[in-house]
């Protein structure tokens, strides 16, 4: 009787572990997904940013370019 209970002990033990590390990694998931999604905002930040920075250079260069055909 000594054996089964035993290994009982051991699998609740074995479940238990993998239970913490499944709400560990399930946390970790959670940060992950965070810093992904401010990587994300970021980008589409400094994208919208170029694009402003670019209208009036572009604006420039379509200028020069008609002058330069006239």
């Amino acid at each position: 009787m000594l054996w089964p209970m035993f290994f009982l002990v051991l699998a609740f033990c074995g479940i238990a572990v993998l239970g913490v590390l499944s709400v560990r990694v399930a946390l970790e998931v959670r940060r992950l997904s965070r810093a992904v999604a401010d990587g994300s905002e970021r980008i589409a930040r400094a994208g919208e940013d170029l694009e402003r920075a670019a209208g009036p250079l572009a604006r420039r260069a379509a200028r020069a370019g008609a002058a330069g055909r006239s």
